[in-house]
């Protein structure tokens, strides 16, 4: 099988070649995803230049479709031949597949290095975080790094903070503002996946999801954690991306097995511990941690299943346009981020479930970045004045306000105003 990360022929060029013509063979005849992105038109159109001769195909022609691919997932719960169809068919984990069969080959390259380590992006960033703020807004120095490292230099990118959402958390635990039951009488205990994203970026989504977890008595916990490793398997570091994996595995797992569930405010992150983290470490707690892991959203929608979601609502929030990311509808959950929005009186939610065109680190580069825009034009179409407008996903949001002017806000913050709970208490 093409997604099989642990098979010795996983590497192997001709295994790979002997998987991706039985692929493409089966989504040549099928076309149902002829239009969803970038790497089915081209392979298409290539396919219909050599009158449907699948032989014709070239390496080069496969690497294209690979370099196009953004992983986006959508493909995938469309597929009608995925498991348990005997096909077997995942177009994306082949994508993936491609890009670790070249990354063996000839290496990562350094803006893919570069760009996967969020880490140490972050950490260095966020200690500098005026002077590297203020530089991204500095013309000369954005067609620098286009010539240098490939990022568009119209890119609009994340700031980042100047403190950390991990040394936030230290502190607002310091002052014992939360104001939390005793762990006697608390139903409900989670472990808060903060991602890279909240963790150097936007601490303040970090900040809300803590807010109103404790405002639903849920006591909270937060443990040291890596990226969930998908920068890496975007980029072909498949081994980089499982370290990252066992080391988030080692910390969730005890959690686990006290009764936590694990929460995440980002889709990329829930969708990596979920669906590939099984797949991806052979570490024997992978399938229970996964199975306890939820979306954020989706977690307070099922404490409302329960009816432990608390409704004391102060503040109506309107119409909201709210952006479905990928890789939520990659976790076939639902709309819960619209469900637990629209629980606010006054409120109503209208889905737009179109790919923003991001997706990860794919539309930084300076060859993707006009293209990702045509990919989320219908998406931005739907964004308009009279509504405010909301994304779980942080790479999303920032594409909406590249092709909208407005900038949408994560589910948690909307809720966190909804219940009049003031923002940043700790500070």
């Amino acid at each position: 099988m093409s997604f099989d990360f642990n098979s010795p022929d996983f590497y192997d060029p001709e295994s790979f070649a002997k998987e991706t013509a039985r692929i493409f063979d089966i989504c040549n005849g099928c076309r149902l995803c002829f239009n969803l992105c970038p790497s089915f038109d081209v392979l298409f159109k290539r396919i219909d230049e050599f009158d449907g001769d699948m032989e014709k195909l070239s390496g080069n022609d496969t690497r294209h479709v690979v370099d196009l691919c953004y992983d986006c997932k959508l493909c995938f719960p469309k597929c009608p031949y995925t498991p348990p169809h005997h096909y077997l068919l995942d177009f994306p984990r082949l994508m993936l597949r491609g890009k670790a069969v070249e990354a063996k080959k000839n290496g990562v390259a350094i803006r893919d290095r570069m760009l996967s380590n969020t880490d140490l992006l972050g950490t260095v960033s966020a200690k500098f975080a005026p002077v590297v703020n203020w530089s991204m807004t500095v013309k000369p120095i954005r067609m620098i790094m286009e010539k240098t490292i490939g990022i568009h230099r119209d890119r609009n990118l994340p700031k980042y903070s100047g403190k950390t959402f991990a040394s936030w958390y230290t502190n607002h635990e310091k002052q014992k503002v939360r104001g939390r039951r005793s762990e006697a009488t608390q139903a409900a205990k989670a472990v808060f996946f903060h991602t890279c994203s909240v963790n150097y970026n936007d601490v303040e989504t970090g900040s809300a999801a803590i807010q109103v977890l404790e405002k639903n008595s849920v006591q909270v916990e937060v443990p040291p954690q890596k990226c969930c490793g998908m920068p890496y398997l975007d980029s072909g570091d498949i081994e980089g991306a499982k370290e990252r994996a066992d080391y988030n595995l080692n910390e969730l797992a005890e959690y686990v097995k006290k009764g936590y569930d694990i929460i995440s405010p980002g889709p990329s992150c829930s969708y990596m511990i979920k669906q590939e983290y099984p797949l991806l470490s052979t570490h024997p707690d992978a399938k229970l941690v996964a199975s306890h892991t939820f979306d954020m959203m989706e977690y307070l929608a099922k404490l409302n299943r329960e009816g432990a979601l608390a409704k004391d609502f102060l503040k109506p929030q309107g119409d909201i346009t709210y952006h479905l990311p990928c890789h939520l509808k990659a976790q076939n959950i639902g709309f819960k981020s619209r469900d637990v929005l629209e629980l606010i009186p006054d409120t109503h939610v209208e889905v737009v479930a179109k790919c923003s065109g991001h997706d990860g680190t794919w539309s930084l580069k300076k060859e993707n970045f006009e293209m990702s825009l045509q990919v989320g034009k219908p998406l931005f179409e739907k964004f308009t004045d009279g509504t405010s407008a909301a994304s779980d996903c942080p790479l999303a949001q920032l594409q909406i306000e590249k092709g909208s002017g407005k900038k949408p806000r994560h589910p948690i913050q909307i809720l966190r105003d909804a219940y009049g709970l003031d923002k940043d208490p700790s500070n």
